[in-house]
């Protein structure tokens, strides 16, 4: 693996880390789930995690009153834990919609921008740049 490719797979995991709670809260606005539920989602949209990951971010949810769980019997195996969103969670929610597409529009303006430059073939400003002489 080359250092560019590590770099990027660092940016990439960095970025995933920042948003899981926000995808956690968005998987328990459709429906209750357990650790291994909601993992398994994130698991299917490409969002690897792995319990000992999860569990301190639900922690930290449900001690934020983002969540909140309750045990049921399980037809194999112990009691599960149930995570739900609260009220207060599902506002925190939709203040993260709302920056989220915030977020996007941003981004998308600059990669835009930089994709005008590219068509108008401006000129790198780093390119032929002599030093800057500098008296004392």
């Amino acid at each position: 693996m080359t250092a560019q490719n590590s770099l990027s797979d660092n940016i990439k995991a960095q970025m995933r880390k920042g948003i899981l709670e926000y995808c956690i809260l968005s998987i328990l606005s459709r429906t209750d789930a357990y650790a291994s539920e909601i993992i398994a989602e994130l698991r299917q949209s490409q969002m690897i995690v792995v319990e000992g990951t999860l569990y301190p971010l639900l922690t930290r949810q449900k001690n934020g009153g983002l969540l909140e769980y309750r045990w049921e019997e399980s037809p194999q195996g112990p009691p599960r834990k149930y995570y739900r969103i609260t009220e207060h969670g599902r506002h925190v929610l939709a203040q993260l919609d709302a920056a989220w597409n915030e977020l996007v529009e941003q981004i998308n303006n600059i990669r835009a921008t930089d994709s005008l430059h590219q068509t108008l073939g401006d000129v790198d400003p780093w390119e032929n740049k002599t030093p800057l002489k500098t008296e004392y």
